[in-house]
């Protein structure tokens, strides 16, 4: 329903109104704040959360956060993280490249029982953007990150923009 919810945002804003938008700006837009915010500089601070990241398996291939685990978006599966995470106390961290998928990934998550559902404040863009690193699917440092769509990269500035898996 998100998905739908931007598709239909991007098609009546227009594109000449949302080039001016920041991230800051998109996610008060569009997201309802009901999983908290973790910033990058937090996270990279912060001891063993787990890492999930709700973006497509071709971005998560590109590059990820280190040791993130690929849970997706249209392919998330609730009842697979509910077998294979019994602690619903311990700290979890979901992202996507701004935050927006990843918000309904957290309610899903928070509605579950977990308790400790933080969503990362700007994705892996704003993580690449303030210069921390991101790894390819062999675990390997890398520059590339796929934006998703042309409209989405705009917003990754500190990357090598990948359009599809290479």
């Amino acid at each position: 329903m998100r998905l739908l919810l931007l598709l239909f945002l991007f098609l009546t804003l227009g594109v000449a109104s949302c080039a001016q938008q920041s991230i800051p700006e998109v996610l008060k837009q569009l997201n309802d704040g009901t999983v908290d915010y973790i910033s990058v500089e937090n996270l990279h601070e912060m001891e063993a959360p787990l890492l999930l990241d709700t973006r497509e398996k071709e971005e998560f291939e590109v590059s990820h956060l280190k040791s993130s685990i690929w849970v997706g978006y249209t392919e998330f599966d609730l009842n697979k993280v509910l077998q294979e995470l019994s602690n619903k106390e311990k700290p979890i961290v979901v992202y996507c490249s701004i935050g927006v998928r990843s918000e309904d990934i957290g309610e899903q998550l928070k509605n579950a029982g977990y308790t400790n559902v933080l969503n990362l404040y700007g994705g892996i863009f704003e993580w690449k953007n303030k210069g921390y690193p991101v790894y390819d699917e062999n675990e390997h440092k890398t520059e590339k990150v796929h934006p998703y769509s042309r409209y989405w990269g705009r917003f990754l500035t500190n990357a090598e923009k990948v359009y599809g898996k290479q």
